[in-house]
């Protein structure tokens, strides 16, 4: 059966996979990683957190229902590579204008279908994350492996992503001015903040202290993003300067940066969090919350005792950071991503609680 296919993957261990090709042919070298979600894998797709990483989605059945213009979470999807086991070519959704596969060819995305997702899923669960190359099938297994070995690991994930400029997401009626720190933001979380009345200044990762200042805002967010947050020296400079001047809200990467900031560690998870089913237990009020999440990099509990920060959310599943915050500074943020489309809606209240921070700050200065 092996001749019938045409593409394979081939990861550090030797390991081999054989499937058939889709999306835009080429070879890449990857991170590979895996998605629990059931649905939502347009918004995975063009998540730029995923820069660099190839996503096998344990969900069997993916592209049944096709790609639609209102749900990108970026406006050019930067996501290495995709391996799903059943690939639906023929979607029914009558919002749908083009398939996954037309979609992963625009954006020069390899994509193979027809492996065995469950078995490798529980490679990368037992094993942990490794690198991974996608190719033809006849390339010998000596000349992939020495070429993820020769293929440097990028540092640059997060300037690949952000804005080179900054842009503007307005609202009508506006109550308060944010200015939001790229990293790779998802378009749900601007969404968000203009649902909640406020104008959304985007600015490029690297921008100053002294720029962002210019814009007289009420508050600032840190995005999500690829990679390593030690890589991101300049947002983790940053957020030493603005810290106690302005409100300030993480999520993900974002998270990761503030804590670094304020002195905590963060290190590399075994295989990450990807996917919309994680329990989260806020510990203020006691109450679990169902999330979705996707990282690769946690914040060290221990860590955190030297700083002037709080866990405020733990991850029931491995006992992880989930959450932080400087009720002094009114510096908060969380692992996990509230403003996840498609659901879960449980952490929807982050938004909400950064919008109070800066009315009472406002109303306070």
């Amino acid at each position: 059966m092996k001749d019938d296919f045409n593409r394979k993957i081939v990861l550090e261990d030797g390991s081999e996979y054989y499937g058939y090709g889709f999306g835009y042919h080429t070879d890449r070298v990857c991170e590979i990683v895996f998605n629990t979600s059931m649905v939502g894998y347009q918004e995975i797709v063009s998540d730029p957190s995923y820069t660099y990483q190839m996503v096998v989605m344990t969900y069997p059945l993916i592209g049944n229902y096709g790609i639609t213009d209102e749900d990108f979470e970026t406006k050019v999807p930067t996501i290495g590579g995709l391996v799903v086991r059943e690939y639906n070519d023929l979607p029914s959704n009558f919002r749908y204008t083009k398939t996954l596969s037309e979609i992963l060819e625009e954006n020069k995305i390899p994509g193979i279908w027809g492996v065995d997702t469950r078995k490798i899923g529980r490679s990368i669960r037992d094993l942990g994350s490794r690198r991974v190359y996608i190719t033809d099938i006849d390339t010998p297994k000596e000349e992939a492996l020495r070429i993820i070995k020769e293929t440097p690991i990028p540092k640059d994930a997060v300037s690949k992503v952000s804005c080179k400029k900054r842009w503007y997401s307005r609202t009508s009626n506006h109550q308060y001015n944010v200015v939001a720190i790229d990293c790779g933001i998802k378009l749900n979380i601007v969404r968000s903040l203009n649902a909640r009345r406020c104008n959304v200044t985007i600015v490029p990762w690297n921008t100053t202290a002294e720029e962002i200042e210019m814009h007289t805002p009420d508050g600032i967010f840190l995005s999500n993003g690829p990679g390593d947050p030690e890589d991101v020296q300049p947002v983790i400079e940053l957020v030493k300067k603005l810290k106690g001047k302005y409100p300030i809200f993480g999520i993900c990467l974002g998270h990761q940066m503030i804590s670094l900031a304020y002195g905590a560690k963060t290190y590399k998870l075994k295989f990450g969090h990807r996917g919309g089913n994680h329990p989260v237990k806020n510990l203020e009020t006691g109450k679990i919350e169902i999330t979705s999440q996707n990282h690769s990099y946690a914040v060290d509990m221990d860590s955190l005792k030297n700083t002037e920060l709080t866990a405020t959310h733990i991850n029931l599943l491995d006992n992880t950071v989930e959450g932080v915050e400087c009720k002094k500074d009114k510096v908060f943020s969380v692992q996990y991503h509230p403003e996840s489309a498609p659901g879960p809606q449980d952490s929807a209240y982050l938004f909400d609680k950064f919008i109070n921070i800066m009315k009472e700050n406002k109303e306070n200065a």
